[in-house]
């Protein structure tokens, strides 16, 4: 799977504003950012695990804002399945130049908000949902762009929902957000994204994590930092008692590992003094039916 647009541009921002963490356009005396003290210790909400909601959609929201403002202006093939103009999510009638104008970051975002906030799906589905998206692109070789980003946006989330959440969102529920839909239509995008796809829906643990961490950084690029707060005597005794819960994990998985690893081995072994003992009774067997006059030439 190919890296990220989005990443590499916001690698390049990050670069750019490393010099600059300080103090931004800010009045003297007052920091951008919250740094850690020997008597205090700010750490934001979000781990890989478990992601901030509200600034993981923010990410989300800015990744296709970026797919959409840096797409190919030579334009490619633009699917009907996708296109707002031929299947409008409302009854307002479509404007002539709705394929002109780029979203906002903030448009985008109230949409894709006002999808999870409806059918409460988690900040995991978002980082999944950009894994479809761009998936999507790569296979389909289509552009997002403004005739129809909320369409395949729609499509990523629906797909999302289903595969990663525990108590999937159906599309009848999606007709009950967006009530100028019909079930058939979301059928019928389901059903077409999944072909898009190749029917490759898996999401590797390593794939979401690197998602995860783009996205911070893109976050990071853009002045979107995830919130930061002290770090409380409660919370600490989390952290702890869930890095030990790692710890026992890891040792438990080598322990494992090791012992596959040791019985493996030992199963090699024993497979190889097998043959040496059948190679040796053959060797045997073969010196008995030999004459004695010929041993001599041996």
């Amino acid at each position: 799977m190919c890296d990220s647009p989005f990443c590499s541009l916001g690698g390049k921002l990050l670069r750019e504003k490393r010099k600059s963490l300080y103090i931004n356009h800010h009045p003297p005396g007052q920091l951008r950012r919250k740094y850690s003290s020997c008597s205090t210790i700010f750490l934001d909400d979000s781990t890989v695990s478990q992601p901030n909601l509200k600034y993981t959609i923010k990410c989300v929201a800015l990744a296709i804002y970026y797919h959409i403002k840096n797409r190919d202006t030579d334009g490619r093939m633009l699917l009907d399945i996708f296109d707002e103009n031929l299947h409008p999510l409302s009854k307002s009638e479509v404007p002539p130049d709705y394929d002109k104008h780029d979203p906002e970051q903030k448009q985008i975002y109230r949409f894709v908000r006002t999808l999870f906030s409806a059918a409460q799906l988690t900040a995991e589905c978002a980082i999944v949902t950009l894994v479809y998206l761009e998936r999507l692109l790569t296979y389909a070789e289509i552009d997002i762009c403004p005739a129809n980003w909320k369409r395949i946006v729609l499509g990523a989330i629906l797909l999302a929902s289903k595969v990663w959440d525990d108590q999937a969102v159906w599309n009848v529920d999606y007709c009950q957000i967006l009530k100028d839909i019909t079930v058939e239509d979301m059928n019928e995008l389901e059903r077409q994204f999944l072909e898009l796809l190749q029917f490759n829906i898996n999401v590797p643990s390593s794939v979401y994590a690197k998602y995860y961490f783009d996205l911070r950084s893109l976050a990071e690029a853009n002045n979107l930092s995830f919130p930061l707060e002290p770090l409380s005597r409660d919370r600490a005794c989390k952290l702890e008692a869930i890095s030990r819960l790692c710890e026992d994990k890891y040792k438990d998985f080598r322990k494992s590992a090791k012992k596959r690893f040791t019985l493996s081995v030992r199963k090699q072994q024993i497979r190889c003094l097998e043959e040496e003992t059948t190679n040796e009774v053959e060797a045997d067997k073969y010196l008995r039916t030999v004459p004695f006059s010929n041993m001599l030439y041996f």
